[in-house]
């Protein structure tokens, strides 16, 4: 009876943790990521100009993301900043959701637990990008250069405060290293 009621409550807990796996890779309502997305123009360097608030880069600058298509079709994804004076970085693995046209993957960088990561704003040329996490709690604005014209980015505050994100937390991101 003992090794029944175990094998339950298992496999009951791996079931809350696929579904809390989907939850944290969806895409949030009234959110469409970007179609005709081409995955070979999006790699290479991205420089973080503005992100909302999240422990894990709490306090960073100088944050950076580095995108490498694997022969798989996964995207390898380095993410690296400056906290207090010492460099930190982070490797993890992005995985299309669906078709790779589609600018929606799930990004893991600890083993278990991805995240939600959803172009939902792209320039023509590749040269910035807005993109949301499994909600509104995340935002980031990225850049191929590390800095941005005051023009595009306020633009691009308004269609994000447009889909409901809460732009007066937004930190801008300095890059002076």
């Amino acid at each position: 009876m003992r090794i029944r009621t175990l094998a339950i409550a298992l496999a009951l807990a791996a079931a809350a943790a696929a579904g809390g796996r989907a939850v944290m890779t969806r895409v949030p309502a009234g959110i469409e990521p970007v179609t005709g997305f081409d995955a070979a123009r999006y790699m290479g360097r991205w420089y973080e100009i503005a992100r909302l608030d999240h422990r894990f880069e709490r306090g960073m600058t100088d944050v950076t993301a580095d995108y490498a298509l694997n022969g798989d079709g996964s995207v390898r994804v380095v993410n690296r900043g400056l906290k207090n004076g010492a460099w930190k970085s982070v490797e993890g693995t992005a995985h299309f959701r669906g078709d790779p046209s589609v600018a929606s993957l799930a990004v893991t960088f600890f083993p278990g637990f991805p995240g939600g990561y959803h172009v939902f704003e792209l320039d023509p040329d590749y040269r910035w990008a807005m993109i949301s996490g499994p909600n509104r709690g995340y935002l980031w604005i990225l850049a191929r250069e590390p800095v941005m014209d005051e023009a595009t980015f306020g633009r691009l505050t308004g269609i994000a405060q447009a889909k409901g994100f809460d732009t007066q937390g937004l930190i801008r991101v300095s890059h002076g290293q």
